[in-house]
């Protein structure tokens, strides 16, 4: 059966503050839910393609399909993990932002070459795993996605990059590229329980942005370091690790938040309006 699948972008601008261990942890704990995942890595440096057991190849990743030198039936990749698939990334991705910015279309071009897939309708969800700059890539993938959640740890200055990427969705808003993009949430990522500073910053950010932020919040693991070195999640790696049941926890979250996204857009049936009561003949007075 077709399926209506949402394209969501895990995006912040700044490196190393979970973007990419949430991709792939996501995906995993999306499949546990029987729900099937596209993962698109837009990262040159490969890490979910590696996060998710394979190796990169030379030319199976986005860039030939960002040039027409490739269809993108090619290179859908299965993985060892079932309902998740992936586009691969490759070194050569690091070239898209040159052979992007040549495009007349060039903020369209992601969206553009994933309209095959959204019509196929066999994924419920494609989770790009964008680069961590501000490049034409970033931009472009932001343009063809219907939301985006944003990870951010638990750190001093982490809503300086928030307020970045926020300023870059109303970008978008504005020019006309995607007006429907929106801020889906936000991920508090690397948690340490044992520092003051941790909570602060996470009680910060919900008192700035209240029900954006999701209420799981995802600790500091060794585990979470570890799994990616054996080409696995770390809810598979190390399923009752306390990140892993994290990330299942925000996968319910965000499932249940798309699922409410979607009835608010659904159609409402039409009510039929009710008759208006029959007026009674009163007898005429008249002989």
């Amino acid at each position: 059966m077709e399926r209506k699948t949402r394209i969501i972008a895990i995006a912040n601008q700044k490196g190393g503050v979970g973007k990419t261990t949430t991709v792939v942890n996501l995906a995993a704990s999306l499949s546990l839910l029987k729900k099937t995942v596209l993962v698109i890595d837009l990262d040159p440096q490969a890490n979910a393609t590696s996060g998710l057991g394979l190796q990169r190849q030379q030319g199976v990743s986005l860039y030939p399909i960002l040039t027409g030198a490739a269809d993108i039936a090619d290179v859908i990749q299965p993985t060892p993990y079932e309902n998740i698939n992936i586009i691969p990334s490759e070194l050569d991705l690091a070239g898209a932002e040159i052979e992007i910015a040549r495009q007349p279309n060039h903020l369209t071009v992601i969206h553009d070459v994933l309209d095959r897939v959204l019509q196929a309708g066999v994924f419920d969800y494609i989770l790009m795993d964008c680069p961590p700059s501000l490049g034409i890539l970033m931009t472009a993938s932001l343009a063809a996605a219907d939301g985006i959640v944003v990870t951010m740890q638990c750190e001093y200055y982490a809503m300086e990059g928030l307020s970045v990427i926020t300023e870059l969705i109303n970008k978008l808003h504005d020019n006309g590229a995607n007006p429907n993009l929106k801020l889906e949430g936000i991920l508090m990522t690397m948690f340490d329980g044992r520092t003051r500073l941790a909570a602060d910053v996470v009680e910060e950010v919900r008192k700035h942005f209240g029900d954006l932020v999701y209420n799981a919040v995802i600790p500091r693991s060794v585990r979470v370091s570890e799994a990616p070195s054996f080409g696995q999640p770390v809810v598979f790696y190390d399923p009752s690790n306390r990140a892993s049941l994290a990330y299942r926890e925000f996968a319910k979250e965000f499932s249940k938040r798309m699922r409410a996204a979607e009835q608010e857009l659904a159609p409402q049936p039409s009510v039929p309006a009710e008759p208006e009561p029959a007026v009674e003949q009163q007898p005429s007075s008249e002989p």
